[in-house]
């Protein structure tokens, strides 16, 4: 699995101009899922990054957890992510099928979940639009390859 974690202030993601999910301090997450990928890597990076300490403290230090500024999680498929970009148009073949996507990113929400968090997502293969108000910008890359 792929992620990208931003720590925002704000964010939402809509459908066909309709509010689908929204949260204010938090993650944004764009989550990929590879062919390759199963219910272990699910539940490795929800942890993982429901366990980052990139909040900033009273000193200024990245030093507090998402619990600790209790933060929310929005979370977007992204199969983009395996792209493969030899060639000027991309390929997505690394990435897992919806079959086999779909289910891995619903654990990763439920799993996110059973850590005590709020969830916002949007809808798995639409098309939607993602508006963020990024926080410092931090912005991190996760592989669990």
């Amino acid at each position: 699995m792929r992620a990208v974690v931003t720590r925002v202030k704000e964010a939402s993601v809509s459908i066909e101009g309709e509010v689908q999910g929204a949260i204010g301090k938090g993650f944004l997450v764009l989550l990929g899922i590879g062919s390759g990928d199963g219910e272990e890597e699910a539940k490795y990076l929800a942890e993982k990054i429901c366990n980052l300490r990139v909040f900033s403290d009273a000193a200024g230090k990245m030093n507090l957890s998402l619990a600790q500024v209790r933060g929310e999680l929005l979370v977007i498929s992204q199969f983009t992510l395996y792209a493969d970009l030899s060639s000027r148009r991309p390929g997505f073949s690394r990435a897992a099928k919806p079959d086999i996507a779909e289910p891995l990113y619903e654990s990763f929400l439920a799993h996110c979940r059973a850590l005590g968090f709020s969830v916002a997502h949007g809808s798995f293969g639409a098309d939607m639009q993602v508006a963020s108000v990024n926080d410092g910008p931090v912005t991190l890359l996760f592989d669990t390859d």
